[in-house]
C-alpha cells in the first residue's frame, strides 16, 4: 500500500523542477525557454504560498500573516540589490518603482480585488478596526519620509537624499517597522485578530503536525531561493520586452513588484473567499509594511557601501496616485465593515495607475 505524502505532490515537485530548470538555462536553449522559466517561476510562487500557509496555520495568527509577508518581502529586497549591483548607475530608479509598484499593487490592487471578491460573495465583510488602523498609520508615515519628502530636501539636488540623510530615514524606517511588529505581535496582538474569530471553523482546524511544518518551512525557504534566481535570470528579457513595445522603463518595477507580490496577492484572495476579511487585510497591509520598511533600508546600506545614488522621490503624477490611494483606503476602512463599492473604487485607481504608467 502506497503511503500518502504529508504534502500535496506538485509543493514538492515543483520548487525541485524550478532548480533544475534554472542550471539547465546556462546551456543556452533558445529564446522560447525563457517562457518554460517563467511557467516555473509561476508554479514555484503557488508552491511557496500553500508552504507559507502550512506554516501560517501552525504557528497561528498574526504570527502567520507576518511570516509570509517577510517572505515575500526577502524575496523582493534580494531581486532589487541583486539586480542594482549588477546594474549599477543604470538601476538608480529600480528600487523606488518597485516599492511604489508593490505599495500600489497592495493598496488599490490586491485590497481591491479582496473587498470586491468578499463584497459580492458575502455582502459585507467586517475585521478589526484597531490592527488596521495601526497599520495605515505606520505605512502613511514611511511612505511620505520614503517617496515624497526627497524632493523637497536640499542637501543634494534632485529627488535624492543624501548619504546622512539616507542613513537617518533607513533607521527612521527600522523603527517604525519595528515598532509595528512589537504591536502587532506582543503589546496588542489582538487587534490583529478577526473579530468574530470564535465563530471561524478555520481558526478551529487542527494545524497542521510538527513534522509536516517543518518540511514546509524547509520547502517554502527553496521556493523562495528559486523564485529569487529566475527572477532574476528573467529580469534582462522582461526589461527588454517593455522597451521592444516603447513602454516606459518604471514598467519593469511594476512587473517584478507584480511577480514577487504574486505568493501574498493568492493568499489574500484565498482568505476573503472564506469569509477571513482580517487574514486578508493583515497579509496586504503587513507586506506593504514590510516591502518599504525594509527594502528602502536595504537599499540604503547597498548605496552607502557602494557608493552608488539611488533615487527615491517619485514625481507628481504619482504623487497625486499615491496619496489618492492612501486617502481612499483609510475612507474604505474607517468603519470597520466593508462591501463590493470600496472594492471597486480601489480597482479603478489601480487600473488609472496602470494606465498612466503606460501612457504617461
Amino acid at each position: 500500500m502506497i503511503k500518502k505524502l504529508p504534502l500535496p505532490l506538485w509543493t514538492i515537485i515543483s520548487p525541485l523542477i524550478a532548480w533544475l530548470a534554472y542550471f539547465a538555462s546556462t546551456l543556452n536553449l533558445g529564446g522560447m525557454y525563457i517562457f518554460f522559466l517563467a511557467a516555473v517561476l509561476i508554479a514555484a510562487v503557488l508552491a511557496a504560498v500553500h508552504h507559507a500557509e502550512v506554516v501560517a496555520h501552525r504557528v497561528g495568527e498574526p504570527f502567520g500573516t507576518l511570516l509570509l509577508a517577510l517572505a515575500i518581502t526577502i524575496i523582493e529586497v534580494a531581486l532589487i540589490v541583486s539586480l542594482m549591483l549588477a546594474g549599477g548607475p543604470d538601476t538608480a530608479t529600480l528600487a523606488r518603482d518597485t516599492v511604489l509598484a508593490a505599495v500600489m499593487i497592495i493598496l488599490t490592487g490586491i485590497i481591491g480585488l479582496c473587498l470586491l471578491v468578499g463584497g459580492a460573495k458575502f455582502k459585507e465583510q467586517i475585521f478589526n478596526l484597531s490592527g488596521v488602523s495601526a497599520a495605515l498609520i505606520t505605512l502613511t508615515a514611511i511612505l511620505v519620509l520614503t517617496l515624497i519628502l526627497p524632493n523637497y530636501t536640499t542637501s543634494k539636488a534632485g529627488p535624492e537624499y543624501s548619504f546622512t540623510q539616507l542613513f537617518f530615514v533607513a533607521i527612521i524606517c527600522l523603527v517604525l517597522y519595528g515598532a509595528f511588529v512589537l504591536v502587532q505581535t506582543i503589546r496588542h496582538r489582538d487587534f490583529f485578530l478577526p473579530p468574530d474569530a470564535d465563530g471561524n471553523e478555520e481558526v478551529h482546524a487542527d494545524p497542521p503536525t510538527t513534522k509536516v511544518s517543518l518540511l514546509s518551512a524547509f520547502l517554502l525557504l527553496v521556493c523562495l531561493g528559486i523564485v529569487v534566481l529566475l527572477a532574476k535570470a528573467i529580469a534582462p528579457d522582461i526589461e527588454n520586452a517593455v522597451i521592444s513595445f516603447g513602454a516606459p522603463k518604471s514598467l519593469v518595477g511594476v512587473i517584478i513588484a507584480a511577480v514577487v507580490l504574486l505568493p501574498e496577492g493568492l493568499a489574500a484572495y484565498h482568505a476573503v473567499r472564506k469569509n477571513r476579511l482580517q487574514t486578508s487585510l493583515n497579509l496586504a497591509l503587513g507586506s506593504a509594511l514590510a516591502s518599504i520598511g525594509l527594502t528602502i533600508p536595504a537599499v540604503a546600506i547597498v548605496s552607502i557601501v557602494t557608493g552608488m545614488s539611488i533615487t527615491l522621490g517619485i514625481d507628481m503624477k504619482a504623487t497625486v496616485l499615491l496619496l489618492l490611494a492612501q486617502f481612499t483606503i483609510m475612507l474604505s476602512l474607517a468603519t470597520g465593515r466593508t462591501n463590493i463599492l470600496q472594492g471597486i473604487v480601489l480597482l479603478v485607481i489601480f487600473a488609472v495607475y496602470l494606465f498612466t504608467i503606460i501612457a504617461p
